[in-house]
């Protein structure tokens, strides 16, 4: 699974696997106690899999992981038929408008794609969500199946991916775009639901409000205000941002969604 620019995964064993996940939850769980704001819902925990192989996710699942993050969209069709069925997959890499078809409509059990950063992007996922659904009404697929398994949901979870730090190697709209991207997906989008923001932010490990998490914060009120979103108790966006150096601090700056993956599966070997 590993090429020249992916460096290939370590593979921990099953019980390490589970043994992380149980200390990580348990962290998660302890940072949920002096969050400040308080996550609106509750925390998830994705396990990053990007270059992990079937039988890592499989182990990963059998202790009772579900959720799971790909980055790249040839290698997350390539591996997600060999593993367990109800798996959910989000995908956290960056997205050209042209593969959005091929993502969604052939990956069995995509609950959210997380890097919408661009009208570009959400329009092109709103029409091949809105081809999937044509033709699962009518009994096909890309394979000419029945329809993939997984893929029934009539709309697609997405989030707006924001660059909270400035920096040229980080994907994500500009603060001040995130208004207008998420109108657009709202608006104009039928078959997309917006139900959060994502920010990958300057790898941080010393702050205990790294300031990327205060810019996702500000930036969320922003929207919500711009959309009548939130208002009388209604549902909150929410926010995914923290990786395995800084999930914990994510999670008392109100995370509710992690991603974390070398704190899951082990470090990768850059050695190669």
């Amino acid at each position: 699974m590993a090429t020249p620019d992916r460096p290939p995964a370590s593979t921990a064993s099953p019980a390490a696997i589970a043994t992380a996940l149980d200390t990580i939850r348990g962290r998660i769980n302890a940072a949920v106690e002096t969050a400040s704001p308080p996550p609106t819902a509750p925390v998830r925990l994705i396990a990053v899999s990007k270059t992990r192989p079937p039988e890592a996710i499989a182990a990963a699942f059998d202790a009772g992981q579900v959720d799971f993050g790909e980055n790249y969209v040839q290698e997350l069709v390539g591996k997600a038929g060999a593993c367990p069925t109800g798996v959910r997959w989000h995908f956290i890499g960056a997205l050209q408008s042209n593969k959005a078809k091929v993502l969604v409509g052939q990956v069995p059990g995509l609950a959210c794609v997380q890097s919408v950063d661009r009208v570009k992007t959400a329009r092109a996922l709103n029409t091949a969500v809105e081809n999937r659904n044509e033709k699962a009404a009518a009994g096909e697929s890309e394979s000419g199946d029945s329809g993939a398994p997984g893929n029934d949901e009539r709309t697609l979870d997405v989030m707006v991916q924001v660059n909270t730090s400035g920096e040229d190697s980080k994907s994500g709209c500009a603060p001040d775009e995130a208004v207008a991207v998420a109108r657009y997906v709202t608006d104009e989008c039928a078959s997309l639901r917006l139900i959060g923001l994502m920010t990958i932010g300057a790898p941080d490990t010393e702050s205990e409000r790294p300031p990327a998490f205060e810019v996702l914060l500000r930036v969320r009120e922003e929207v919500e205000e711009a959309l009548g979103l939130g208002g009388d108790g209604g549902p909150r966006l929410g926010l995914s941002m923290g990786m395995s150096g800084d999930y914990e601090a994510a999670v008392r700056c109100g995370a509710t969604t992690v991603r974390v993956g070398s704190a899951i599966f082990g470090a990768r070997d850059y050695s190669a």
